[in-house]
């Protein structure tokens, strides 16, 4: 590999860009791709979406001979707004699907060490932790509070973000309460359509680990194109 294309490859990484190295197997010329910073609908550039969003690497033939995809996927993410026994349960699950977690809860008493041992907590509101944690196509966010002064902030953001997955934990009166919320801030039908709520798989889930199997279960299945349209 040249030197300034992995000095590109290295910092398109540290910034947490989404990228694919084309290589082809019959010339050996090399090109880093961005394929959803741009809008290119090439069968090159098509196959190298669908290499990101699958975390698979693949070989495409085209004109000039079969070209090696090789992806760089920043890390996936997990946001979660509540510090709550749900949390706990699903914290580890995230954690070993290979997730960077990070809790959000103001409430000391809830976000606290003690709680969540060896797991990244803020204690800020969660719009200002939000704001700065700057949430992207990688990323997943679930609300578990049972509060709009917490979920609503955090559901504002998460629908302004580009996050793969957005849910929010509550009974079907309490979604349509938030629905109501949103529309008084400006958000459509479409953008909240963008919310699994209730939050989860249908699986009769009743205690704090069963619905974070749940929750889990759906986040993989929105992940891996699997989810029910």
């Amino acid at each position: 590999m040249k030197t300034a294309l992995l000095k590109e490859l290295q910092q398109a990484r540290e910034q947490k860009r989404q990228l694919v190295l084309a290589t082809n197997l019959t010339t050996g010329f090399q090109k880093i791709l961005y394929p959803f910073e741009s809008e290119d609908t090439s069968d090159l550039y098509e196959a190298a979406r669908t290499a990101l969003r699958t975390d698979k690497p693949a070989t495409i033939e085209l004109e000039e001979g079969p070209v090696f995809l090789n992806i760089f996927n920043p890390p996936l993410r997990l946001f979660i707004v509540g510090a709550v026994h749900i949390a706990q349960a699903l914290v580890p699950m995230a954690a070993n699907a290979d997730y960077e977690v990070t809790v959000i809860d103001p409430r000391r008493s809830f976000g606290s060490a003690f709680r969540f041992p060896n797991v990244a907590l803020d204690n800020r509101w969660p719009d200002e932790a939000m704001a700065d944690l700057q949430p992207d196509r990688r990323s997943a966010i679930v609300t578990l509070t049972h509060d709009a002064k917490l979920d609503d902030p955090a559901l504002q953001h998460a629908l302004r973000s580009d996050a793969f997955y957005v849910g929010a934990l509550g009974s079907g009166r309490t979604h349509a309460k938030r629905q109501q919320r949103l529309r008084s801030a400006g958000f459509s039908d479409e953008d909240f359509a963008r919310i699994h709520g209730p939050i989860g798989l249908d699986i009769g889930a009743k205690s704090p680990a069963e619905i974070a199997i749940s929750i889990m279960a759906e986040i993989t299945a929105v992940l891996r194109g699997k989810a029910a349209s």
